[in-house]
């Protein structure tokens, strides 16, 4: 049962992150993915999508410390 929650969880988030893509259809994210691909290379992709990865990450790292900081600041205040 955990494993069903986990995928629909998954497809949940994919189509989350795709809805920007609106009417496109097959065809058309094709075209795209292989216009991304003569243009950077198949060499370029990886390290390109592992520099988005880490970018994603600092953000997120950066975001969780400014909401430790605030609760920090919340449970010091004096009442």
């Amino acid at each position: 049962m955990l494993t069903f929650a986990f995928l629909n969880k998954s497809i949940m988030n994919c189509s989350i992150i795709l809805g920007f893509l609106g009417g496109l259809g097959g065809g058309e994210i094709f075209l795209i993915i292989l216009v991304v691909l003569l243009i950077f290379g198949g060499k370029k992709i990886p390290e390109l999508a592992r520099g988005l990865g880490k970018g994603i990450r600092e953000f997120k790292n950066a975001s969780s410390g400014i909401e430790e900081e605030e609760k920090k600041k919340e449970l010091n205040k004096p009442e």
